[in-house]
């Protein structure tokens, strides 16, 4: 009786190391996954800081210049302001194409990508 319950046991030892190994295998695919996602997150977000602080002072250099060219410099200030103000109509128009579905379909092809 010992010979017949010995491969049994050896099946149930094998179902759960394999079982134990596959959730490891997916915890550690989990991390690495987040890790990637984390890290292009973070890279878009230096990227964001650096393009807002060059546009923050192309901006002001804008509306001085413009401010001599219209006779005051609150004149060109209100230009600028202006053209963000139509600016983020248009992106608010077109949120859905321009941000969120391009954010979406980043984050599926990061979680996605073999």
């Amino acid at each position: 009786m010992n010979t017949d319950a010995t491969p049994i046991e050896a099946l149930f030892e094998k179902a759960e190391d394999y079982g134990k190994t596959t959730v490891e295998l997916l915890k550690l695919k989990a991390v690495n996954k987040s890790a990637d996602l984390i890290s292009s997150v973070a890279a878009q977000v230096v990227t964001f800081i650096v393009v807002a602080l060059f546009v923050f002072i192309v901006s002001i250099g804008a509306s001085l210049w413009l401010g001599e060219i219209l006779g005051k410099n609150y004149y060109g200030f209100f230009a600028v302001a202006g053209f963000y103000a139509l600016l983020a109509i248009a992106v608010y128009l077109f949120r859905n194409e321009w941000i969120k579905n391009r954010v979406s379909d980043s984050i599926v092809c990061h979680f996605l990508k073999k």
